[in-house]
């Protein structure tokens, strides 16, 4: 068990808690950081690691996993400390400093809380069939990690989503043969996607299984064979396959968050447009998780808020001290010590 004293602490290391990082580095202020994942990445690395990301400025296309990458270069002079698989449970505040323990017994001492959690704790949504978890990430994967895996193999993607649609367009140029499986006939996913699987789907590998869902798998050794599938007339068929892909969305709970006193809603915590801060003074929302008036989730928001907070933060960290706007072209980056 560790005790830390930081300025900063930064529950999420997804894109925004990491660039927290930078944000208060460059400020001279040092931060720890806390995630639940066995790896820092959030979202990006656990679930779309090798998904192109289009709106990331500079970058035309990017992976979520390059992108975290990226990020953690550009983090390293700050030499923040990482404390992962593990998750903040306690919050308490006392003489001016948060006193927060993590669920491995770790005490973090801090002047502020950053909470860039994402959507906070996630799962994926699992079909309700019998026996899926005896093939649970051997054939039956709720994320693509390696696109590789799946050179010249038979797939069926299930869901109606921009996960599932988008999975689908990509895995159609190197997979033998796509069963795309939806429950009705509309798609949830970005017109242009939906435009794109449906053109693909007339000349290229992927067969549209619609409407029908899925009835039950088959196979041994967490190995899938067939996967059977059934219509609105309960009149099934069965689809021989290498890999199933149910992309039915995530289950997502905030956890010990709610417990803090803090102002939510629908499991979004209500922060400050201009600082970020939460109702408690010294902790701070950025991210997906939390809202204000015109809030836009994109990856890109997250990192504005982040060096709003930032800014903000400055003088609860060093109440003596003010703060000196300057651009990274002036100073470089502010290495410590």
């Amino acid at each position: 068990m560790k005790q830390i004293n930081t300025d900063v602490l930064i529950i999420g290391a997804g894109p925004v808690g990491l660039f927290s990082v930078f944000q208060l580095g460059q400020l001279g202020m040092k931060s720890c950081v806390v995630d639940c994942l066995p790896q820092a990445g959030g979202q990006c690395s656990e679930l779309y690691p090798e998904k192109p990301i289009y709106d990331i400025p500079a970058y035309p296309v990017i992976t979520g996993n390059d992108l975290v990458e990226n990020l953690k270069n550009q983090i390293k002079p700050f030499n923040s400390e990482f404390l992962l698989n593990q998750r903040v449970d306690q919050v308490n505040y006392n003489k001016d400093q948060f006193i927060c323990e993590t669920s491995n017994g770790n005490k973090i001492s801090s002047k502020c809380i950053f909470i860039a959690a994402g959507n906070g704790a996630f799962g994926p949504n699992k079909p309700p069939l019998e026996n899926i978890e005896n093939f649970e990430n051997i054939s039956v994967l709720y994320n693509v990690d390696k696109k590789n895996i799946f050179l010249d193999k038979t797939i069926a993607i299930a869901g109606g989503g921009d996960s599932a649609v988008d999975w689908a367009i990509e895995l159609s140029s190197i997979t033998k043969k796509i069963y795309f499986i939806h429950r009705r006939e509309k798609l949830r996913a970005a017109p242009n996607s939906v435009e794109k699987l449906k053109s693909l789907s007339l000349d290229k590998n992927i067969e549209m299984i619609i409407p029908y869902q899925i009835d039950s798998i088959q196979g041994q050794n967490g190995k899938i064979e067939t996967l059977t599938v059934k219509d609105l007339n309960n009149e099934t068929k069965k689809l021989e396959v290498d890999y199933f892909l149910p992309f039915f969305g995530l289950s997502t709970k905030l956890g010990p968050i709610s417990n803090w006193g803090l102002e939510i809603e629908k499991k979004i915590l209500r922060v400050d447009q201009s600082s970020c801060q939460t109702s408690k003074k010294g902790i701070y929302g950025i991210g997906d998780i939390c809202n204000y008036p015109g809030k836009l989730k994109l990856i890109l928001t997250g990192f504005a808020e982040a060096a709003a907070a930032s800014h903000h933060c400055y003088k609860l960290v060093f109440p003596d001290k003010s703060l000196h706007f300057e651009y990274s072209t002036t100073k470089g980056i502010n290495t410590p010590g």
